[in-house]
């Protein structure tokens, strides 16, 4: 008989402390709980946890090392229509588990209840087709990491998938390539560096298993946003096969990044799980306690409430559902080193009852926490559910991925309707989101595409998805994609076509580096991936989704150019500023922004909807930055004009008086095919002189400070 003490409640899960391992569960409606160890052979060895506190079940067994292999079976009540699905023939994940090994094995002892019957429960062992916890070695030498905290100002995102990034990096040596080990290789961090990005922002790494329906297609869930793990690192992104070795790979690769001073933010999913709907699998928290950690019916407690589209929602009205989200989230901050989150169908997280509640307490628990509250916190700001577009909602201390500032910025330079004025709004950081609210440009995280969608060449070479190969007869993905082939769909070889797409292409990149808040470059749009037209690649882990790194030689101007717009960004204040453009006159006769027709006349309230509503001058006067620096100091710029011509023709801007400035030079023309190697080399215009502006393109020129 192994030996076992009773331990303590807390803290949950199984932790290791040099001499044996203290395992815990919660479970409100548990009547036994059993520990299942496992050999290297697969023998099963049960031990009933032997002390219930507070509805935490524990037990501390001495020996019991790293590498240890369990899970939990657990036996209560099996009352569909109450909301319970105890099963102790299921064998059940930890919720709080550091490391998992092995990969779902998709059969029906997997379910409650029979294929054959629905109705009838399902007694099948699932323990040969479910992967296993693993107990892990918490240390780690962390040596002198210090999170680099990049103010939101300076800050530059690139979203990234750790597979897709590095699979097919000529750089990256082959057993590392998909893998935590592979991002943090030198050649990756280089071009990251090299882009002036300052923080990844990673598609999600909790442990996720592919649906059932993706298997029987012969595909996967390569995103990733199916989790069943929310404290371990998935293990398929291990280049090392020790048991746990995914959570020493994720903190060196964390190590790594730090050590360049860029920042990482992780894709979470805490609105749902991998065991879908009442129809789904038992692999964890429907087995423990399902009433207590997802949403059901109040009528037909068979049944979750779905407000992610994915068959559940976790239970945020439930404390221990909380306690869940608000100790994973302390465990990679402080355990794993992270920076930051990005809360996937954030809205989901908000809801109280029905209705998205900005004073919920999840943004309860947030606000107050001394760790989480000091960290990066993204708000992906919807949901599927009724009133779940919640963008420019969410409180002080959060940013959001602008969707508004995507759609606009799409419209406009595809030549959609009146999109002028909004797209003014969202340029200088979408004041109409955000400033009634107390929150600054910083709040709006800025981007044209992300992971979701077309990838940035895509959008300018297709009207409409062509996911064919997702298995569901093109019906996933959204239709509502913004986007211009620019004359023909897919693939040309008119040199004019190609000419007006790599144009688009410069257009939206100029824009978002130019525009007050926080870029997002989504990975391999600077060297222009493609998808092949597919808007929806969650499930394609194959060269639709990998990066072809072959691509940096052939799309070299294209990364030559988001690399000069990344040092324009970076090397002058007036496209960081902290505070929102006031536009009135200051007391010193100044302006900080000023918008102008392209005659080089202020805009009246006409001129917004008028015959020039595709086209208009910006200045920027980088002498009148309100916001003080770091000790107090003035901040004083360069400043700017941005000439943008939405229309198709070219268009004759005249530059403004002498008031504005004394000599204009080009920095970046969306026009051109290469960047200039000496971008401030050219001769400069004067006031009032007439500039010719390539139709769809931008000129950014600056009036150096006297």
């Amino acid at each position: 008989m192994r030996e076992v003490w009773p331990g303590e409640p807390y803290p949950l899960g199984a932790t290791w402390d040099g001499v044996g391992t203290s395992f815990t569960l919660f479970s409100e409606v548990a009547e036994r709980v059993e520990l299942c160890l496992f050999d290297d052979d697969g023998r099963e060895e049960r031990v009933d946890l032997p002390e219930v506190d507070g509805f935490v079940w524990h037990g501390y067994l001495p020996g019991v090392m790293p590498g240890q292999r369990y899970g939990y079976r657990v036996h209560g009540p099996y009352e569909p229509s109450q909301g319970h699905r105890c099963n102790p023939a299921k064998l059940l994940l930890d919720p709080y588990a550091k490391a998992v090994e092995g990969e779902l094995v998709w059969d029906e002892a997997l379910f409650s209840y029979r294929f054959t019957d629905p109705a009838a429960r399902n007694d099948y062992d699932s323990a040969p087709f479910m992967p296993k916890n693993v107990v892990i070695n918490p240390f780690f030498d962390w040596g002198t990491d210090r999170p680099p905290r990049t103010p939101y100002h300076q800050t530059v995102i690139y979203e990234a998938h750790v597979r897709g990034l590095t699979m097919r990096h000529p750089a990256v040596p082959e057993e590392q390539r998909g893998t935590y080990a592979g991002l943090a290789h030198p050649a990756v961090v280089d071009h990251l560096l090299d882009l002036g990005a300052t923080a990844v922002e990673l598609m999600p790494v909790h442990q996720f298993v592919p649906e059932h329906a993706l298997v029987a297609r012969g595909l996967t869930n390569y995103w990733g946003y199916n989790t069943i793990g929310f404290f371990a690192p998935h293990n398929g992104y291990a280049a090392g096969g020790r048991r746990g070795q995914q959570v020493l790979e994720f903190k060196a690769m964390v190590k790594a990044l730090h050590e360049a001073n860029i920042e990482v933010i992780l894709d979470v999913v805490y609105n749902h799980t991998a065991e879908g709907d009442h129809m789904g699998p038992t692999l964890c928290f429907r087995g423990i306690d399902n009433a207590a950690y997802y949403r059901l019916h109040d009528g037909d407690r068979r049944y979750h409430l779905d407000y992610t589209g994915c068959g559940n929602s976790l239970n945020v009205r439930s404390p221990h559902a909380l306690q869940l989200i608000m100790d994973s989230l302390r465990y990679w901050v402080l355990e794993m080193h992270v920076d930051g989150f990005r809360f996937d169908l954030a809205a989901a997280l908000a809801r109280e009852l029905h209705d998205v509640d900005r004073l919920s307490a999840f943004f309860d628990l947030i606000q107050q926490d001394p760790v989480i509250s000091q960290v990066k916190l993204i708000a992906e700001p919807w949901d599927v559910g009724p009133g779940g577009y919640q963008v420019g909602n969410f409180p002080p201390l959060w940013t959001e991925w602008n969707g508004k500032y995507r759609d606009v910025v799409r419209d406009f330079w595809r030549g959609s309707g009146s999109a002028l004025p909004e797209f003014a709004s969202r340029l200088t950081g979408s004041a109409d989101l955000y400033a009634t609210s107390g929150r600054r440009p910083v709040a709006s995280i800025n981007f044209v595409t992300a992971h979701d969608g077309f990838t940035l060449t895509d959008l300018v070479s297709y009207e409409r998805k062509h996911n064919e190969a997702n298995g569901e007869n093109n019906r996933d993905g959204t239709d509502d994609n913004r986007s211009w082939n620019c004359g023909a769909e897919g693939p040309v070889e008119d040199p004019a076509i190609v000419r007006l797409r790599r144009r688009q292409r410069r257009n939206f990149l100029a824009t978002l580096f130019i525009s007050q808040g926080v870029p997002m470059l989504v990975a391999g749009d600077e060297i222009g991936r493609t998808q092949g037209g597919n808007n929806n690649a969650y499930c394609q882990d194959n060269e639709v989704s990998w990066i072809d790194w072959s691509l940096a030689r052939t799309e070299g101007d294209l990364l030559d150019f988001v690399r000069a717009l990344s040092a324009l960004r970076r090397e002058h204040p007036v496209f960081q500023r902290r505070r929102f453009f006031r536009g009135r006159v200051a007391p010193d006769g100044a302006r900080d922004i000023v918008w102008l027709t392209p005659a080089g006349a202020e805009m009246s309230a006409g001129d917004w909807h008028t015959g020039y509503a595709k086209s208009l001058t910006v200045f920027l006067n980088g002498d009148a930055i309100t916001e003080p620096g770091p000790r107090g100091e003035r901040i004083v710029d360069d400043s700017f004009l941005l000439l943008i011509n939405g229309h198709h023709e070219d268009m004759a801007f005249t530059l403004p008086g002498a008031q504005y400035g004394a000599a204009w030079r080009t920095v970046l023309d969306t026009a051109d095919e290469v960047v200039s190697a000496e971008p401030y080399s050219d001769e400069p215009w004067p006031p009032e002189a007439v500039v010719r502006v390539t139709g769809r393109s931008m000129q950014i020129l600056r009036c150096p400070r006297a």
